[in-house]
């Protein structure tokens, strides 16, 4: 039997933004009658980076969000307002906003498979790109061309610049080396930071944990008397046991730590299961829209949670893509995995994460506790193996007499109250790739 202890009178710290996505609510023409923007409201998500979404036509395609679409012609003047396309962004931020969930900016552009490449050109000026961006923050914070006063305070330099780094790869991200990004970088955020000292400048999003890379970013940061300011520094890590991700917390902290960024934020701000990137990828896709697949994003919340080398997680992908494991491709209606970002809502509005005590293998656990005494745990027993028996579980609550009700995901049901107890401690069964929420009163 496996046994959880929640000491809710240990208070370990705050609940964090571990159910963040990439990408926001889709909203088509009113004929359609296809919308998931009141689901997506209804998961209470913290925080959408708008990464890729000109990937997408239902998003605006082409004229959404890059600042290759906000500022077509680089020539023209950036302080004239008449040279940006703002129309398209307006109205996918605008959806954004409406659903409580705050944007996450990512300045730059998605990435470019094709042969010739439009977005990913190294910009020929980086001081008037910094400018652009500017005008852009400038615009969704301070109302600037018949602009918007959002609270957005992510603002993010640029996308997995490192991807072109690789020898024989296509440079699909950056068409420049990896100094010159490095020069690029601390051109714009040293701007960036100047021009909004209350605002989180950072990036760049990297896609992996190359030493060398990482070494010569973070020494073009530092080499100067005055380090460039890096409020968070944004990376992607993808697998398929929640041990990978926490390797990779350690070792980004560690880097951050050794350059003197020990203030700076650590971001995860791409992840999902991913097994296999080539023969095994349609594979990986009937995992992500599964239990299975929706288990993981429950587990990787329960240790992103737990952990104090990380700061947000940022799910990919809330878009229309095979990488979307919580809404339907067709209907946009919630899949399993959008009840993982659900539940975990439930925990992150009491505020305060509590200690739990869980020596079981695949078994993940985090709790929270309110200002009202409330407490509740999320549960999740997730395993990549291909058999697993059942465990049976006891949770035993450390305060209260209230009543405990469990809220369960499985094949049949989507976070239903499935058992109600009178007792501190509860005893129950867990099917392989399942998760609960107890909620204690």
């Amino acid at each position: 039997m496996a046994t959880v202890s929640v000491l809710s009178h240990r208070p370990v710290g705050p609940m964090k933004p571990m159910h963040a996505v990439n990408n926001g609510p889709l909203h088509s023409a009113p004929t359609q009658k296809r919308s998931n923007l009141e689901a997506y409201k209804a998961a209470r998500i913290p925080y959408a980076r708008n990464h890729d979404a000109s990937e997408w036509i239902d998003y605006g395609g082409e004229f959404v969000v890059d600042i290759y679409s906000l500022f077509p012609n680089f020539d023209a003047d950036p302080e004239n307002p008449a040279n940006y396309e703002f129309a398209v962004t307006d109205v996918y931020t605008a959806n954004i906003q409406s659903t409580g969930t705050e944007t996450f900016y990512r300045l730059g552009s998605r990435i470019e498979h094709q042969i010739k490449k439009y977005r990913t050109v190294m910009p020929k000026d980086f001081k008037k790109w910094a400018v652009i961006c500017e005008h852009v923050i400038r615009h969704y914070t301070e109302g600037w061309a018949d602009g918007f006063h959002y609270k957005i305070k992510y603002w993010e330099i640029w996308n997995e610049p490192d991807l072109s780094a690789i020898p024989d790869k296509p440079k699909s991200t950056w068409s420049g080396t990896p100094e010159e990004f490095y020069e690029f970088y601390a051109t714009v955020a040293t701007y960036l930071k100047e021009k909004f000292p209350h605002l989180k400048i950072g990036g760049p999003a990297v896609a992996r944990y190359d030493e060398e890379w990482l070494n010569g970013f973070f020494h073009r940061l530092t080499r100067d008397e005055r380090p460039v300011p890096l409020d968070f520094f944004s990376w992607h890590c993808y697998g398929y046991r929640p041990q990978k991700m926490l390797d990779k917390c350690a070792s980004v902290r560690k880097k951050l730590d050794e350059y003197g960024y020990t203030e700076t934020e650590s971001i995860l701000n791409e992840w999902n299961y991913v097994k296999d990137w080539a023969d095994g990828w349609v594979d990986t896709i009937r995992t992500i829209i599964s239990l299975k697949g929706a288990s993981y994003v429950a587990a990787c919340m329960c240790c992103g949670q737990n952990r104090k080398d990380l700061d947000m997680l940022m799910y990919y992908d809330a878009a229309p893509c095979s990488m979307n494991g919580l809404f339907d491709f067709y209907t946009w209606e919630p899949l399993k995995g959008y009840w993982a970002l659900y539940a975990f809502a439930d925990l992150y509005e009491l505020g305060t994460c509590v200690e739990t005590v869980c020596e079981e293998a695949d078994l993940y656990v985090t709790a929270a506790k309110g200002e009202d005494g409330r407490v509740a745990a999320m549960l999740c027993y997730y395993t990549d193996e291909e058999t697993m028996p059942p465990k049976t579980v006891t949770v035993s609550f450390s305060e209260g007499n209230g009543k405990t009700e469990i809220y369960t995901v499985d094949q049949d049901r989507d976070y239903e109250k499935t058992a109600e107890y009178q007792e501190n401690s509860v005893t129950f069964t867990m099917q392989p790739n399942t998760f609960v929420v107890l909620k204690r009163n």
